[in-house]
């Protein structure tokens, strides 16, 4: 009698675990784009950066200008900048006006439209190279002198209205964008910082103390954690995260998750 209630409980227990085990609710990050994010426990979880490095940096890399193939950066950022209202133009990113896509600056004409690195080329002399120099999540169609005059300067607030570009301030050193799109700034230079690791022989890093050389660092950290929770990720950005992700085949995890930057970066900061 006794073995066969102890065989009742052991059954008993047996299909508890196994029922309660089938009721477990999928964490966001299982469910969320399709899976993507499935290697990501928790916000909180132990090597965070590193999980999500490992799970970007597979991506395809095009070139810079190829004229002889279906994809390069200046096809790709018709297709990733593309003006909503008229897929004939694309929206430039500090001006956030709507220009032809057939007008770009190949020849240096001023008032055409160029290719901007976010995260400045010269910030690690990474240059034009596929890999960081054409990696679409930091590449923006711009207005060329636009362009030019923020040169290599890091982000931060302050400074004077930019002639042209008269949402935009600046100063001797830094950049600040008009408040439409810092949160995409702050989004794409924390992409940066996680996908660009030692092991690409490259890596990137976000200071609070960014100086003028040519060192793999860029900033302003806290101004950029600041930014990312004043200016959420809107529909545009939302698009552009797809669209590169057809290309690229990675996506920007602070666009789909911006809580991700408070647990990797501010701890940092």
């Amino acid at each position: 009698m006794r073995k066969l209630l102890l065989l009742l409980l052991i059954a008993t227990l047996t299909f508890s675990c196994s029922d309660s085990n089938s009721d477990k609710t999928p964490s966001e990050f299982e469910t969320a784009y399709n899976g993507y994010y499935k290697t990501v426990t928790a916000y909180n979880q132990v090597g965070l950066k590193t999980v999500l490095h490992d799970l970007i940096k597979g991506n395809t890399k095009i070139k810079y200008t190829d004229t002889k193939a279906n994809m390069d950066v200046w096809r790709a950022l018709e297709q990733t900048d593309e003006d909503p209202n008229n897929p004939d133009n694309v929206i430039l990113l500090y001006l956030g006006t709507s220009i032809p896509k057939a007008s770009k600056a190949k020849n240096n004409q001023n008032d055409f439209w160029n290719r901007e690195h976010v995260w400045a080329k010269s910030r690690g002399d990474f240059g034009t190279s596929p890999g960081a120099g054409t990696d679409l999540h930091h590449l923006r169609p711009t207005d060329k002198t636009v362009n030019s005059a923020r040169g290599n300067k890091w982000f931060d607030n302050g400074g004077n209205p930019h002639a042209e570009a008269k949402e935009c301030k600046t100063d001797s050193d830094s950049w600040e964008p008009r408040n439409a799109i810092k949160g995409d700034i702050a989004r794409m230079m924390f992409y940066m910082a996680v996908r660009y690791e030692a092991e690409d022989g490259l890596d990137l890093e976000l200071t609070n103390t960014p100086q003028d050389n040519k060192e793999p660092e860029h900033g302003v950290l806290s101004t950029l954690l600041e930014w990312n929770k004043q200016d959420p990720v809107d529909a545009f950005e939302k698009k552009r995260n797809e669209t590169i992700y057809s290309i690229q085949g990675n996506r920007n995890p602070f666009i789909d998750f911006p809580d991700f930057a408070n647990y990797i970066f501010v701890a940092k900061n």
